[in-house]
């Protein structure tokens, strides 16, 4: 879906597009409309700045498209019509798709960010638990599948919690929590971890001394 929409937009607005001098003034200011299709532009640049869409064709705008010139940055799409954003697509240099956004709660706040491998699977989703914007869970995959989360549980702007995961033994099942770290001293790294059996039970509890990655049995005293 994204390629696609990115295809609909920028080869329905190629004649906008491609015009990167700045259009005559208008009473619009910088803005050209053509065939269904606003286009905005920079009034001291002239570059293109921002397409509107009406995908569907209902009278309503429901995509617009962020551009520097021919630079596609992000595209935010109403994909269901109901007047509130839903899909937030993000671009890098020569219009490659980096990641896709959308809103856990389906209120036009995005939260949730996920990334896709060469095969179309997701390789990693980061989460804004608190919706503020700034991701705090950051969800890594391999072939599909779950395998670590990193968090910031205290936000302010650090990793300190670290979960390892197994795959499920069957289809549907969800992922087994294998180990969960954390760093408890703000140092940026994981200083305890506790470690589970593969029924979930609790296996023991590891720390790490000098801080070296190397995790042992707390000493007894």
């Amino acid at each position: 879906m994204a390629g696609r929409l990115l295809a609909i937009v920028l080869v329905g607005s190629t004649p906008l597009v491609g015009c990167q001098n700045s259009p005559p003034p208008r009473e619009a200011r910088f803005r050209v409309e053509q065939a269904g299709i606003a286009a905005q532009y920079d009034e001291s640049t002239g570059r293109l700045r921002r397409l509107e869409v009406d995908l569907d064709k209902d009278g309503r705008v429901d995509t617009w498209t962020y551009m520097d010139g021919e630079q596609v940055e992000r595209i935010e799409s109403d994909t269901d019509g109901d007047g509130t954003l839903d899909r937030w697509e993000y671009y890098t240099a020569g219009n490659v798709l980096e990641k896709v956004g959308s809103s856990r709660a389906e209120d036009g706040v995005v939260d949730t960010w996920t990334y896709r491998d060469a095969n179309g699977g997701v390789s990693r989703r980061d989460l804004s638990t608190t919706r503020d914007g700034t991701a705090d869970r950051m969800e890594f995959y391999e072939n599909g599948r779950l395998t670590r989360v990193e968090s910031d549980s205290d936000g302010d702007g650090r990793v300190d919690k670290w979960e390892t995961f197994d795959p499920p033994s069957d289809e549907g099942q969800s992922p087994l929590l294998r180990s969960v770290a954390f760093d408890p001293d703000e140092h940026g790294r994981p200083r305890r971890r506790i470690q589970y059996n593969a029924d979930g039970s609790f296996d023991r509890l590891e720390v790490d001394q000098d801080g070296n990655g190397v995790f042992a049995p707390p000493a007894t005293p």
